[in-house]
This record gives structure tokens, sequence and C-alpha cells, in this order.
């Protein structure tokens, strides 16, 4: 396995913590060693790394909520439905709302746009936990203001 940074989110848009909704931008670039084997001649996102941006949008609305006081991990996935080729270069809009919580778990309802159309969606299940170290709250931190979160 060859594994590059893995930060599917680069801009908070809009953060709505009464609506519990938040929408962030995320832009594929036009190349990247991801499309070299995915197809080569071909390059399209890899469907896992449309429900990665939806799970890490889905998270920083999460860390919000909570004012930072407790991490979210990733649970689960339910019905994701790929709904066509994202490209090289496509700016996505990524969106994410709570559903539900309870009993230490988050449900977000999330979906990927590109020009005001539905590109994938997802329901997203997060763990909330408390964080394994205070070096992790740093980092975790330290990413949400790099994408402008409050």
């Amino acid at each position: 396995m060859q594994f590059d940074y893995f930060q599917m989110v680069d801009r908070l848009e809009n953060l709505d913590l009464e609506g519990r909704e938040i929408r962030c931008r995320a832009e594929v670039p036009e190349t990247s060693t991801v499309f070299e084997g995915h197809f080569p001649g071909h390059p399209i996102v890899p469907g896992v790394l449309l429900v990665e941006a939806m799970a890490q949008t889905s998270g920083y609305l999460l860390l919000a909520l909570s004012a930072y006081e407790r991490m979210p991990f990733l649970a689960g996935i339910k019905e994701a439905k790929l709904r066509t080729f994202v490209r090289p270069a496509t700016v996505l809009t990524v969106i994410a709302k709570v559903e539900h919580e309870g009993s230490g778990f988050w449900v977000t309802q999330a979906r990927c746009e590109a020009g005001g159309k539905s590109v994938a969606d997802a329901q997203i299940m997060l763990r909330s936990l408390p964080y394994p170290s205070e070096t992790m709250r740093r980092n975790l931190r330290a990413f949400a203001d790099r994408i402008g979160m409050p």
C-alpha cells in the first residue's frame, strides 16, 4: 500500500451549529499519484475517497458541536451511493447534517456535490470518544484551523 497525505477537506464554507449542519469545499487535484492506478488513461476519484471526504466533513461537524472536547472516529457507513464519476480538477461541496446522536454515537447524512448535482451520499456513523492524548487534540485542532474552523 502507498499512502499520501490524507486530508480530503480543503475549506470550511459554512457551519450552522443550531441546524447541526456543515458545508465544506474539497478540490480534487488535477494530478495525483492516485490517478496513476485509478485508472491509467481514465482518471477518476476512487469512491472510497468520496466516502472519506463525507466522513471527515461529518467529523469536523462533531468536533465543532462538542467544542473539541471529544474526538470522532468513523464507526460505520450505511447506504453509500456513488452516483457519477468524479474527475480530476472537480470542485466538490461536501455537506453533512446530524440525524441522530446518543450513547456516544452520532449519525450524519452526508453528500458530495459537484456543480449543484449530487455525486455521492451516505449515512455516516461516528463514535465520540475522549482524545487518546493531548497531542492528538492539538494536532486535530491544527487540522481544523487549517480549513478555517472556528
